[in-house]
């Protein structure tokens, strides 16, 4: 991640227009970037969860749904336990489910295959600042028939957080953002190719050709370029529309 370029970029961000302001225009991002650079899903239903407990505890819920037991007390060498105040420890539930025997029945392949979902949207899709922690409210989404976690608009749910931590980090007292940043990044180098870092796309090879993957998967292994912040900051005050890609 490259946190100087995405400081400057929150520099330019204003949330009464939610977009980035330039020397000559406002640009955003879009629906259309959101599935482009990622492929989640923009249709289907909106993620809209309650953040209120199940009847019993989400420590039974879990139990219901995964199979695994959540202790009470924390672990040795853990200061909390791993289910507090309704946030799941995704570490510890990877190191809890161990690995997939070979001989795994569809029962386990499914468990599995629900904590890869955990992980994805803990830890990758919708972080926060909590250090592998994810809200349990998540899990009324990602245990849920396969069906209704497919129909959902991932896409427009993660583009809602992007705007949600842009918004908070133009407070002067932000010091950090949550979210999926990454897919900002992505965008910045996308539409602003003078910041963007040689693209290793053609080292691929013809078996993985990119028509297989995301558009924001052309940047797998891309290295960012060494600027300070000062040097975007400079950039962007005297950026043309030639430099950029609208």
């Amino acid at each position: 991640m490259d946190n100087n370029l995405l400081t400057a970029m929150v520099e330019r961000w204003r949330k009464e227009t939610h977009t980035f302001h330039l020397l000559e225009r406002e640009m955003t991002i879009t629906l259309k970037d959101m599935v482009m650079l990622t492929e989640l899903p923009i249709d289907g239903d909106a993620i809209i969860e309650s953040s209120q407990k199940p009847l019993n505890s989400w420590g039974q819920f879990i139990s219901e749904r995964l199979g695994i037991n959540i202790p009470e007390e924390a672990p040795e060498g853990r200061r909390i336990p791993p289910l507090h105040k309704s946030m799941l420890s995704i570490p510890w539930l990877v190191r809890t489910a161990g690995e997939l025997p070979e001989d795994a029945t569809d029962a386990q392949i499914e468990r599995y295959a629900r904590i890869y979902l955990i992980c994805l949207v803990g830890e990758f899709l919708f972080p926060n600042k909590s250090g592998g922690n994810m809200h349990c409210m998540w899990l009324r989404v990602l245990l849920e028939d396969w069906d209704e976690i497919s129909r959902k608009s991932w896409g427009s749910a993660c583009l809602a957080m992007i705007y949600s931590e842009l918004c908070k980090c133009t407070d002067l007292k932000a010091k950090q953002a949550s979210g999926p940043m990454f897919i900002l990044q992505l965008w910045v180098w996308e539409h602003l190719p003078t910041f963007a870092p040689i693209c290793p796309a053609n080292s691929w090879g013809p078996e993985e050709p990119l028509r297989q993957w995301s558009y924001g998967a052309r940047w797998i292994g891309a290295i960012t370029r060494l600027t300070s912040l000062d040097g975007y900051r400079q950039h962007l005050d005297r950026i043309e529309c030639n430099e950029v890609t609208f």
